[in-house]
C-alpha cells in the first residue's frame, strides 16, 4: 500500500516551470543563424546564380552544343527560366547538403560541444528538445531551398529580362502561371528531401560526432540515386525516394501532372516519418552522457 502511495505523490517542479517553454524555437533559430556554417551556406546558394551567369556568358548559348532539348537550353529565356535551371542543376546533389548540414549537425554538435546533457539538466524534456531542433533544422532547410530560386530569379532577371516561361517542349507559360509552377516545383524538392532530413536527423540523435550525422545521410542519398540508375533493379526502383526527385519537371510543362509528384510525396513521407520515429524512440531512451 506504501509502495502505492509513493507512485501516486506528485513531482515536484520548481515554481514557474513550464516544460512547453523550455528552448523555445526563437531562441533555438537564433542560435543556429549565427553559426557560422549557417552563413557559409547561405553565402554558396546566394553565388550559385551568379556562377551559373558568369558561365552562361563565357560559354555562350546552353544549348548551342548538343541536339537535345532540355530544360537546360532554355536558361537565357528570362529569369523565370533562369531560376529553373537553377534548381533544375541544384536539386540532384547541391541542395541535399544544406537539408542534411542543418538536420544532421543539430543534435549531434550539442553533444560534441558536451553541452546536450546540460540542456537536458536545465531541464528540457527530451521530446522538447528533439521538436525545437527538428522545426529549426526543417525551417533552414526550407529557407535555403527558398533562397537558390529567389537570387536565380533576381539576378537572372537582370541579365535576361522580365517574361514568361519558355518551356523546353515548346510553348510558354505567362508570369503568374510561371511564379505559381516554380512555387510548386520548391515545395515538392522539400517534400523530396524530408528523406535526406529524417537519416540526418536520425543518425544525429545516434551519434556525437556532427560529421558522421551529415555525412552519413549525404553518403545513403547519394547511394540512392546510384541504386536508380540499375535498370536491372526494374520496378523495385519505384520504392526509391531518388527515382521520384525529379518528378517536379511534371511542373515546368505545358499541362500540369500530379500523378508522379503524388507517388514520389507518399515515398518520401513514408520513409520519413518512420525515420523520425526511430529518432524520437532512440534518443528517449538513450543514455546521455555528452
Amino acid at each position: 500500500m506504501s509502495k502505492l502511495a509513493d507512485r501516486a505523490e506528485p513531482v515536484e517542479v520548481a515554481e514557474g516551470y513550464r516544460a512547453g517553454r523550455t528552448l523555445p524555437f526563437r531562441v533555438e533559430l537564433v542560435r543556429q543563424l549565427k553559426r557560422r556554417r549557417t552563413m557559409v551556406m547561405g553565402g554558396v546558394l546566394f553565388a550559385l546564380p551568379i556562377i551559373l551567369l558568369i558561365a552562361f556568358q563565357v560559354g555562350g548559348d546552353p544549348g548551342g552544343n548538343n541536339n537535345r532539348v532540355n530544360l537546360m537550353d532554355t536558361a537565357t529565356a528570362s529569369g523565370a527560366n533562369f531560376a529553373a535551371v537553377n534548381l533544375f542543376s541544384a536539386a540532384g546533389f547541391l541542395l541535399v547538403i544544406p537539408v542534411a548540414l542543418f538536420c544532421g549537425d543539430t543534435v549531434a554538435s550539442e553533444a560534441s560541444w558536451s553541452s546536450l546533457r546540460y540542456l537536458l539538466a536545465a531541464p528540457v524534456p527530451r521530446a522538447r528538445l528533439l521538436w525545437s531542433k527538428l522545426a529549426v533544422g526543417l525551417s533552414l532547410s526550407l529557407a535555403a531551398l527558398v533562397l537558390l530560386p529567389i537570387v536565380a530569379l533576381v539576378v537572372g532577371t537582370a541579365a535576361y529580362g522580365w517574361g514568361p516561361l519558355q518551356l523546353p517542349t515548346g510553348g510558354t507559360l505567362p508570369t503568374g502561371t510561371a511564379a505559381q509552377r516554380l512555387l510548386i516545383v520548391v515545395v515538392y524538392i522539400m517534400v523530396s528531401q524530408l528523406v535526406t532530413a529524417a537519416l540526418a536527423f536520425w543518425l544525429s540523435t545516434r551519434t556525437d560526432a556532427p560529421l558522421g550525422a551529415v555525412g552519413g545521410a549525404v553518403f545513403l542519398t547519394i547511394i540512392g540515386s546510384v541504386l536508380d540508375e540499375v535498370t536491372a533493379l526494374g520496378d523495385w526502383r519505384h520504392f526509391l525516394p531518388a527515382h521520384w526527385q525529379y518528378a517536379w519537371l511534371d511542373a515546368v510543362q505545358p499541362r500540369l501532372q500530379w500523378t508522379d509528384m503524388i507517388q514520389g510525396t507518399s515515398i518520401s513521407v513514408t520513409y520519413a516519418l518512420v525515420l523520425f520515429a526511430l529518432a524520437f524512440r532512440g534518443f528517449a531512451r538513450k543514455d546521455v552522457v555528452s
